[in-house]
């Protein structure tokens, strides 16, 4: 007994130790999320748990834990942490749910949803991110993503029907083929408007035949790239 409790206290002391950024991503999901209403227990788990600044370029690691979005190359950013609970939030995912994500960036939004359901899959068209991403995924031991690169407005048609899925790029309607590989039941979320402007972050429901729409927020994402 006396054992467990010294194993106990060398855990606490030494776990900031061994992540230097431990404090300030519990002061981000306490100040930035929790306090602006994310409730659900398992996305506040998993945004306590992924490391957010292994998964922004070495120059803006000290910004990691800023409630902004922050740039990782090529156009492309990673998303307000705020923003990637609250989507997380929306698709009401579970352990045993089956997600896609379009538009994989540097991998976390990926990465906090591979946190709690069964199986993820995330497709990206710029290649370079695409690799970078399936590397560190891989290398933090996410073993349930698998990462595609290719024009995300397909699907992944061999993996569907999927339980959820999330867009990260805005796009100026919702894709057929997602709604297609959307299961009954299903929930996605996707930012609808012009590139450079205020979109509207956006729950698609699927439920039979009959597909609803609910606006939720204003967002602001890059664009829904395409293949040429």
């Amino acid at each position: 007994m006396f054992s467990i409790i010294i194993a106990l206290v060398l855990f606490r002391i030494l776990q900031p130790q061994e992540d230097p950024y431990y404090n300030q991503r519990l002061q981000m999901v306490q100040h930035q999320i929790e306090n602006r209403g994310i409730k659900d227990s398992s996305t506040l788990k998993a945004m306590r748990n992924v490391k957010r600044h292994l998964f922004v370029p070495k120059g803006s690691i000290k910004y990691a834990y800023d409630d902004r979005p922050l740039p990782i190359g090529y156009g492309q950013t990673i998303s307000q942490p705020y923003c990637v609970a609250y989507m997380t939030e929306i698709l009401k995912p579970g352990t045993d749910h089956k997600v896609l994500e379009i538009g994989t960036g540097s991998g976390y939004q990926a990465a906090v949803l591979a946190e709690i359901v069964d199986s993820m899959f995330t497709i990206e068209i710029i290649e370079e991110l695409g690799k970078s991403a399936k590397k560190r995924l891989k290398n933090l031991e996410y073993n349930n993503v698998q990462v595609k690169i290719e024009d995300g407005y397909y699907g992944w048609e061999a993996h569907a029907p999927f339980d959820a899925i999330v867009v990260t790029a805005a796009s100026e309607y919702i894709p057929p083929t997602l709604i297609k590989q959307l299961k009954d039941g299903g929930r996605m979320v996707i930012p609808i408007g012009s590139p450079f402007m205020v979109q509207t972050l956006m729950l698609v429901e699927k439920k039979g035949d009959k597909i609803t729409t609910t606006s939720l927020i204003p967002v602001r994402f890059v664009s829904f790239t395409r293949s040429k």
